[in-house]
């Protein structure tokens, strides 16, 4: 292969298969298991294909097939053996035939019409496990399953296969029977409980997979029978190839630029499933049914959106839809100038991507689930996050991280968020001990990054407690280092913006603000991202563009307690004697921070002596203005 030829691959399910001791039945009679194994051949043909697969290789008694859906190459599994047992019911023994088939859901390299790699040799692997007439399916396969069909899985642990480096986890299929007056119920086709009984009972003993007696074996981990058609993962999502709306054919590539983009960015957020490019493209062109892409895929959600290029305008358009309900939870426009293309594309995907992490923790958190575990606490804990800025939203988001981590100590994800949580309600002077927190938030800031380095919240993490400790020059390559793992978070660029503020480099503070709040302009904190550059114009003596950032923010969220006192500043530099002692009177009813001028100097605000020369010839003399005592 050419160095600079690329390797095409796919994100696909295999479908294994071959006849248990075809060579013993070879030897006893080469034509007749030749003609039985033509007969049964051609179920496993007709099946694969009502069933969506593709048959890619076949060698002597050994079938290879490929699907877009866990759930589909399960189901046909099922039916085959279904299928295989009625067939030999009304066969002589002699010419019967049994197969093991085995399922996985893997990486695989494509060439021509061919697959090729691990995802194609563990689904052997498994096959080769599963015992004559049996389905072994892999860890990848059960848990896209899930409850989306009504039979049962028997662990097999982790066994180690021939030349797989890592072992599979692997189950058998085989479970217990359904309740009384239950029938399978096939995604593709409805029968109705006559005809279902009917073919059970012809097939003699077909339905082995529903029943505990035939192939327990151990102890059986039963499956429900669900009672929704449809539930899928969390946090899994398969990006739609956008549509080019524009005349150009030649636009094409903008709009799957953004659609490979996206992916990518996407499969950044922590514990999500994100359906591979390939797979995603096979819906090209296509109506789409939401809920059906959502039962093939085996997704939570699907993004979906078109480009539309006039002149030298682009609009874009994309919309977050619920699988399981067909409802749209969020849809966004943007009209641009073309400008760099490049440019463009990457703002576009890092504020979806941005407004789409949010969208996810609300979104699961507002599921009603029985049992919560760990990951439901973190996402209810993110989901709050997402509420203005207040003291009573920062305890709420404490209390569901605090719950999560009860439940799982060592989660990594749920101690990065309650470290940064803790972080900023001192830095934002929300905090009844500041100390105590910061002391808190820098062990799990510690523990979230020695457990995940790649994480962009490990680092994000670091980087609020560093900040809140006056330590910016520290902190702002952790935010660099988020940035570089996940280019939408936004907020990094804003802690960037401020922490070059707090070390004098007042210069560069307002363009990483103005690229967080493009990235991000509905953000939770904008308010307080707007407040800041407010504080920033008024130290500056900019009072006029100030008191315009710092009503703005106050309009967004009156309950900042430091965008009250910069008020109070700046209108009474202003000589607004009324409107400033307002103002002040508010910020102290806020936060005890503001009960004299000695309590606000104590700030690490102004450690820099460059930032506390600004502060005291604007800041301070306003607030003394305003009628702030001195101690």
């Amino acid at each position: 292969m050419a160095d600079d030829q690329v390797v095409e691959r796919k994100l696909a399910v295999i479908f294994a298969a071959d006849v248990a001791e075809y060579s013993r039945l070879m030897g006893l009679d080469e034509v007749g298991t030749l003609r039985t194994l033509q007969a049964y051949r051609a179920i496993l043909d007709r099946l694969i294909a009502a069933h969506h697969g593709r048959i890619f290789n076949t060698a002597g008694d050994s079938v290879m097939a490929d699907f877009a859906s866990p759930v589909d190459a399960v189901e046909c599994a099922v039916a085959v053996q279904e299928a295989i047992d009625k067939e030999n019911a009304n066969r002589p023994a002699g010419e019967q035939m049994r197969f093991r088939i085995g399922v996985h859901l893997g990486d695989v390299i494509v060439e021509g019409s061919n697959l090729f790699g691990d995802g194609v040799n563990i689904a052997a692997r498994l096959e080769a496990l599963a015992e004559p007439g049996g389905i072994c399916l892999s860890g990848a396969v059960r848990d896209q399953v899930g409850t989306r069909l009504p039979v049962a899985f028997t662990p097999l642990g982790e066994p180690r296969v021939k030349n797989i480096a890592e072992p599979v986890r692997a189950f058998k299929v085989g479970g217990t029977p359904l309740s009384a007056g239950k029938t399978r119920q096939v995604r593709t086709r409805a029968l109705g409980a006559a005809a279902a009984a009917a073919i059970l009972i012809a097939a003699g003993g077909g339905g082995w997979w529903l029943w505990s007696g035939q192939h327990a074996g151990t102890e059986i981990s039963a499956v429900p029978v669900p009672t929704q058609q449809f539930s899928a993962p969390r946090l899994s999502i398969v990006v739609l190839p956008f549509a080019n709306l524009s005349n150009d054919p030649e636009q094409e590539y903008f709009a799957d630029g953004i659609t490979d983009d996206l992916t990518t960015d996407l499969s950044r957020i922590p514990d999500s499933l994100v359906i591979a490019r390939n797979t995603a493209f096979t819906y090209k062109g296509k109506p789409v049914d939401a809920k059906q892409i959502g039962r093939e895929l085996g997704v939570h959600y699907v993004l979906e959106g078109s480009v539309q290029r006039s002149g030298k305008q682009v609009r874009i358009n994309a919309q977050l839809i619920d699988t399981e309900t067909g409802a749209h939870l969020w849809a966004e426009r943007f009209d641009r100038d073309i400008g760099d293309l490049f440019a463009l594309q990457n703002e576009i995907t890092a504020r979806i991507a941005r407004a789409l992490q949010q969208q996810f923790a609300i979104a699961e958190a507002s599921r009603r689930i029985d049992h919560p575990d760990a990951m439901d606490w973190t996402l209810r804990g993110r989901a709050a996050l997402t509420r203005p800025i207040s003291k009573e939203n920062y305890e709420g988001a404490v209390g569901l991280f605090e719950t999560a981590l009860t439940l799982d100590p060592k989660a990594p994800d749920a101690a990065a968020w309650l470290a940064i949580v803790l972080a900023v309600r001192v830095f934002d002077e929300l905090s009844d001990s500041p100390k105590a927190d910061l002391q808190r938030a820098e062990k799990l800031a510690a523990q979230a990054l020695a457990a995940s380095p790649n994480s962009a919240m490990a680092h994000m993490a670091m980087g609020q407690v560093f900040r809140a400790e006056s330590r910016c020059r520290e902190a702002i390559p952790e935010f660099e280092a988020a940035i570089a793992i996940d280019r939408s978070r936004a907020p990094a660029y804003a802690h960037i913006g401020w922490c070059k503020f707090l070390t004098g480099s007042v210069d560069e503070v307002v363009p990483n603000f103005e690229r967080a709040i493009r990235l991000s302009p509905n953000e939770p904190g904008i308010a307080l991202w707007h407040g800041r550059l407010g504080i920033v114009e008024l130290l500056q003596s900019h009072t006029d563009e100030a008191l315009l950032w710092l009503e703005k923010a106050n309009s967004e969220n009156p309950r900042l307690p430091v965008v009250h006192a910069f008020l109070a500043a700046a209108y009474a530099l202003k000589g607004e004697t009324e409107r400033a002692r307002a103002a002040l009177v508010e910020a102290q009813r806020l936060s005890p921070v503001y009960a004299n001028l000695a309590s606000v100097q104590k700030s690490n605000w102004y450690d820099e002596p460059k930032i506390r020369a600004l502060a005291e010839a604007t800041y301070f003399a306003g607030l003394r203005k305003a009628g702030l005592p001195e101690e």
